[in-house]
């Protein structure tokens, strides 16, 4: 017997009612499934019709007066059989041909349903996600789709019609007891697979969870090389991951001897069944009342069933674990997002630029609030400022205005407008960024920079790329601009990396800019050039800049300084060195570090 290809939980209750959550995504091809259908039945008749050949055929061979005529009526019958045979592999393959497609389009509707709706969740999911375990989950739901489609409609459903087609015949003209061992054999089989399949559950969790660990652990520790490189942790990595491949290779060994006692229970009792039937058979043929033909007709119609019968258990467990793989992907699909659109939720539209925080308070948890009370305006074609010690609450603010958080209390508001009330995707079309960490896909250098605005002309990307002062970079490169920046940039220095980041924020050219720490992987001459460019793109912008150099703020219209998620002082940088408060004693903390 085969090995699952599905090693998932299912030590819970399988939720049949996935199969009617498929059925949206397979009425796409009404026709094509009812011609399938036609096709499958076809073939089960015709699969049915062979039993009855042989017996005719043997039954004529096997004539007392056996002449040359009486010769050409079992050649017809062997030619008849091969017709069949051949027909019964023909509407197989057009079975398959025709349902394919339906499968493979709803595998398509159904994972890029997914992906979509992984975008449209909330930061707060996708920080705590495990990208290796999330893309095992929807790698394993798409495959299980495939695998029920194939196997629950052309497997599990044409053996069960054909047992009672089979049990109905051998009743109604070989008497009860082959259509009674036959009926007995099959019901013991499934309760005995179902129950052992049950009771192995264990180790196929175990397994699941080993092997998700595995996976997980790897893509991690991949993804964080350098970081491995920095501390010298190869080998506590390897270590790590030897751990999780011994737990993993333990649970295998369970699941595998787990597996052995279920397929030996499985082919005792089609043994049991086959001898039974067969002694039944032989005992027809010795007194009389059966014919040899009869016997190969039993022997036939016993094998035909049990083929398939001996492949409903793996196929058992295999639609067992593909029903809980395509429910674990319906239940990413069930996760809803803790920032909604309102349902009545309007377009933003933005023609000055203003911003304004009302009485803004915000907490991660209950217990820790970060944002308290906070109010301030930025004016349409203002740069304003924000400076503090870490964990004063600047970039939270960055995540309240792109509403990747909702705000606790207060609003924020653009143009008059409560971002609350409006579609996120219109307020994000508004807002461009550079953060201080850029991740850049594992694509071309042109690619990258067009991503701020993927519609945008050539012309369009080659003036940003000057205005960002990344064109002598360009130009240094073999490739130039197809030069492929590696798996989140890491081919890039971090000052280059954040010059990308500013071409794209130039090339989306938005009402508001935000600007969380842009210079700070610069060196002091590539900053002032990048500076006096980003005052150039800033003109006629809504500026809103997160600072920790307090030198790269110092032409800003005003400056709030930020203390424990408070405003501590609000000015501009020579009103508040003249205060002589928390800004003053920012600035001469870093004055004398340089």
């Amino acid at each position: 017997m085969r090995r699952s290809r599905f090693p998932v939980d299912t030590s819970t209750p399988v939720r049949w009612q996935v199969l009617r959550q498929l059925v949206p995504y397979l009425m796409e091809f009404r026709r094509r499934v009812a011609l399938a259908m036609v096709c499958l039945i076809a073939a089960k008749l015709a699969s049915i019709g062979l039993p009855y050949v042989l017996k005719y055929t043997v039954d004529s061979l096997n004539a007392d007066e056996a002449t040359t005529a009486l010769l050409a009526v079992p050649l017809a019958l062997i030619v008849a059989y091969g017709v069949l045979r051949l027909l019964n592999v023909i509407l197989g393959e057009v079975r398959d041909t025709l349902f394919g497609r339906v499968t493979e389009r709803a595998m398509r509707r159904l994972g890029l349903t997914v992906f979509e709706h992984l975008h449209q969740l909330d930061l707060g999911f996708h920080l705590n996600r495990q990208t290796g375990g999330l893309s095992r989950d929807i790698e394993r739901g798409t495959s299980g789709i495939s695998f029920l489609m194939r196997f629950m409609v052309f497997n599990i459903l044409p053996t069960l019609l054909e047992i009672l087609i089979v049990v109905g015949l051998l009743l109604t003209q070989y008497g009860p007891s082959f259509a009674l061992i036959i009926l007995v054999s099959v019901i013991t089989y499934v309760l005995f697979s179902m129950k052992a399949t049950d009771w192995r559950t264990r180790y196929v969790t175990r397994m699941n969870e080993a092997d998700s660990s595995t996976n997980t652990r790897a893509v991690d520790s991949l993804l964080n090389f350098e970081t491995v490189k920095y501390f010298n942790n190869e080998q506590f990595e390897a270590n790590r991951y030897d751990q999780a491949l011994a737990e993993w290779e333990q649970a295998r060994r369970q699941n595998r001897l787990s597996l052995f006692a279920l397929n030996g229970g499985q082919a005792l009792i089609i043994a049991v069944a086959m001898t039974a039937m067969m002694a039944n058979a032989a005992l027809g043929v010795a007194s009389g009342d059966m014919t040899i033909g009869d016997f190969v007709l039993i022997n036939a119609f016993t094998m035909q069933i049990f083929m398939p019968l001996n492949f409903l258990g793996f196929v058992y467990r295999e639609i067992r674990g593909a029903l809980a793989n395509i429910d674990n992907l319906f239940g990413l699909l069930e996760t809803q997002p803790d920032v909604k659109d309102a349902p009545d939720a309007s377009s933003l539209v933005v023609k000055a630029g203003r911003l304004e925080f009302n009485n803004v308070s915000f907490a991660y948890q209950h217990q820790r609030p970060i944002i308290h009370d906070l109010s301030f305006v930025v004016e349409p074609g203002e740069k304003v400022a924000i400076v503090g010690e870490s964990g004063a609450g600047k970039s939270t603010l960055i995540k309240l205005l792109f509403r990747f958080y909702d705000v606790t209390d207060g609003t924020i508001c653009l143009d008059g407008q409560n971002i609350a009330a409006v579609t996120q995707q219109s307020l994000r079309q508004h807002i461009g960024i550079v953060p201080q960490d850029t991740v850049l896909f594992n694509d071309t250098l042109y690619e990258n920079i067009r991503y701020g605005r993927p519609d945008a002309s050539e012309a369009d990307i080659y003036e940003v790329i000057r205005l960002a002062h990344l064109d002598t970079f360009v130009a240094e490169l073999p490739d130039g601009l197809q030069s492929r920046v590696g798996e989140r940039g890491l081919k890039l220095s971090g000052g280059e990396k954040q010059r990308v980041a500013i071409a794209r924020a130039l090339l989306k050219n938005p009402p508001v800019l935000v600007f969380d720490e842009a210079t700070s992987s610069l060196d002091s001459h590539a900053e002032q050039h990048i500076l006096s460019a980003l005052r150039q793109a800033a003109k006629n912008h809504t500026s809103l800049v997160i600072a920790h150099r307090l030198s790269t703020i110092v032409d800003a219209d005003k400056i709030i300084v930020l203390r424990q998620g408070r405003i501590a002082e609000t000015g501009t940088h020579v009103s508040l060195l003249a205060k002589q408060g928390v800004y003053a004693a920012l600035w001469q903390a870093q004055q004398q570090e340089q």
